[in-house]
């Protein structure tokens, strides 16, 4: 039987609504309905694309393939950016599947199917359960944004001891100091202008500083990790000065550009700059259950999961509006 449902695709001439086919359901396949999902800043790069937008989505279980053994209708669900990998090498066997050669990435793979939808099919080992004291609103953004900052501060080795420094206020950094001040962090963020000064305290940060214009940064003692999450790379060099002696770097900005980084204070101080994507899935699923456990949810905008929504939603982001994470929501 063959299955289809309706996805918001990108196009050089503008968003549009087409109709996805799908043969039945193989193996572990899972068909969603989807009921939410996250507007990331990845998708307005990929709005002229021809394929499917969106992958942070959120919904509800179906139907199952044959080989699908962990989820059952009605069960709600949430994926992210990855949905399959080769399962056998090297990466994949030691938890680090997000590095798998064949690894098929929104944007790469599955052109036909994404979170802009009202349905997808995915393998159920691509799948996460979500917790049941978390709303699908508010895992949505969590499947990408929350997965980002969160695996960031795991292969950096943050401790509760650890100041963890945040650049930028947006999408992905007021995500950043929730968990990180959760964790038992000290939490130092910097952006721009002190406009956001207030709201970073709310979410947990426990020092502030105003970048704009200066090119020196002082402060009372060094940053041990430093996530930097603006929608470009920073003045590194005002950044490498206030990092503690074998302190980790974790760039997550998009940019298309090389980095250049001060080569002398990397060497004598020892310092780390961590590249990194999305969580291996057990890092994710810790990621949701911390999230659940702290009660840790996204400041977000919503908007309806139409044509008109998608557009609506991807020109808040681009626009510079979005306060911080949009969310499409499908009607009842």
């Amino acid at each position: 039987m063959t299955i289809e449902f309706t996805v918001y695709k990108g196009a050089k001439d503008g968003i549009k609504e087409e109709v996805t086919r799908k043969d039945d359901l193989k193996r572990d396949d899972v068909l969603v309905r989807v009921t939410h999902s996250g507007v990331c800043g990845t998708d307005l790069h990929y709005q002229t694309a021809d394929m499917a937008l969106g992958h942070e989505g959120t919904g509800v279980v179906e139907a199952t393939g044959p080989d699908a053994h962990l989820l059952k209708k009605g069960d709600r669900v949430g994926w992210g950016y990855e949905h399959d990998c080769c399962g056998h090498c090297r990466q994949c066997l030691t938890g680090w599947e997000t590095l798998c050669s064949e690894r098929k990435m929104y944007g790469s793979a599955d052109l036909d199917q994404g979170s802009f939808a009202t349905h997808a099919v995915w393998r159920e080992a691509f799948l996460f359960k979500i917790p049941d004291n978390l709303l699908s609103e508010d895992a949505a953004p969590l499947m990408c944004g929350g997965s980002t900052v969160w695996n960031a501060l795991n292969v950096a080795g943050v401790r509760p001891t650890s100041r963890v420094g945040i650049v930028g206020i947006g999408g992905l950094g007021h995500l950043a100091i929730q968990f990180a001040a959760k964790m038992g962090c000290e939490v130092v963020v910097f952006s721009g202008t002190d406009s956001k000064k207030e709201e970073a305290s709310k979410l947990g940060a426990t020092e502030f500083h105003a970048t704009k214009g200066l090119k020196e940064l002082k402060l009372e003692r060094p940053i041990d990790n430093l996530l930097v999450t603006t929608s470009s790379q920073p003045d590194w060099s005002m950044y490498f000065n206030v990092m503690a002696p074998g302190g980790v770097i974790s760039p997550l900005s998009v940019d298309s550009g090389e980095l250049k980084v001060p080569y002398m204070p990397l060497l004598v101080t020892g310092l780390r700059v961590q590249g990194g994507i999305v969580s291996s899935r057990q890092v994710h699923r810790e990621m949701l259950d911390f999230a659940a456990h702290h009660k840790i949810k996204p400041v977000k905008m919503t908007f309806p999961m139409t044509l008109e929504g998608v557009k609506q939603s991807l020109k808040t982001l681009e626009d510079g509006k979005m306060r911080y994470r949009g969310v499409l929501v499908a009607g009842k």
